[in-house]
């Protein structure tokens, strides 16, 4: 079995390609020939030892992936030997063959491919978390997304203009805003030619933001705060932008509105069944192609160098996937 591996924390160069033996499934588990394993910006960062999620070495990244079950373990019923799957498994999916636990495979539908399926948990499952359970994002409301033309971003703005929300886009170029307009953004803001507070001031006619969803942080995290409408949601997703922001208090005491942290892996832990809930409804929407599931690039995983280098210089416009 060919399994891309972190044998010493480092950049992506470090990595290496080994051959292992397969493993057998135990009770209540499934394996999965892996053909596609999405990637993440956390993945640029546990490689590293930057990460809240520190597996012990020697680990295979990526968090999530689709296949096709090939063994069943004791006990397991419901699943069938050849059925199509996706997986969350934190971390181990750049693998050929995967063990999981049956309960945590969602069943692909016939129209989604296997790259498509493999790149829905970790960003769009966030942003179904994050603007339903988290941000209670309700129809007519405006939603702001922060990093909006990474796939976390392109995740939210989907996931929000389906919930009927007015959604502005917030990038660093024209082409990022015009690649979030495609997606159902219907406003943009380009970062980098204008002042991001007075930007969102602009575009929410001085109401200000009824959610906000940062997956940058860094210095723009303050002004978007200031931002805020009156009990508005502002999440806190990621930190794209390589810094973690200070928050002043006073400001969520000045205008009514909270800090929601958005932490999808323990949500997942937590409330399984919520999370499924979420994960067959993305499924549908993007079989039925209401989201769009954009991928990148579907690259073999001995491009991995590649392929850690478009997330790592903000260069992805969707989901990066390794393909086996």
């Amino acid at each position: 079995m060919k399994a891309l591996l972190c044998e010493a924390l480092g950049p992506p160069e470090t990595l290496v390609i080994r051959d292992l033996p397969e493993d057998r499934p135990g009770p209540g588990q499934i394996a999965i020939a892996v053909k596609a394993a999405a990637l993440n910006f956390f993945d640029t960062l546990i490689i590293q030892g930057r990460y809240q999620t520190k597996p012990a070495l020697p680990f295979s990244p990526s968090a999530e992936c689709a296949g096709t079950i090939v063994a069943l373990g004791p006990g397991v019923s419901g699943w069938r030997i050849g059925e199509r799957v996706a997986a969350w498994l934190g971390h181990g999916a750049a693998r050929e063959r995967v063990i999981v636990d049956a309960d945590s495979a969602v069943r692909i539908p016939e129209r989604l491919d296997d790259a498509q399926a493999a790149g829905l948990f970790v960003t769009y499952g966030t942003a179904m978390h994050g603007l339903i359970q988290r941000g209670a994002l309700a129809t007519g409301e405006t939603l702001a997304v922060l990093g909006a033309a990474g796939g976390a971003g392109l995740a939210a703005v989907e996931i929000g203009a389906l919930l009927g929300a007015r959604v502005i886009a917030c990038a660093s170029s024209p082409e990022k805003l015009a690649l979030a307009r495609e997606h159902g953004a219907q406003e943009g803001l380009d970062y980098q030619a204008e002042d991001i507070r007075a930007g969102l001031r602009r575009l929410s006619e001085g109401r200000g933001i009824d959610v906000l969803y940062d997956t940058v942080g860094g210095e723009m995290a303050e002004p978007a705060l200031r931002s805020m409408a009156w009990e508005g949601r502002y999440l806190v997703v990621g930190f794209a932008g390589g810094e973690i922001p200070k928050i002043p208090l006073n400001l969520l005491l000045l205008k009514g509105c909270d800090l929601r942290g958005v932490f999808w892996g323990e949500f997942v832990r937590r409330d399984p069944a919520a999370h499924r809930a979420n994960m067959e409804r993305l499924l549908g929407w993007a079989a039925e192609g209401r989201i769009r599931a954009h991928v990148h690039a579907a690259l073999p995983v001995e491009r991995w160098v590649e392929a850690y280098a478009l997330i790592g210089d903000r260069k992805a416009r969707g989901k990066i996937v390794l393909t086996f």
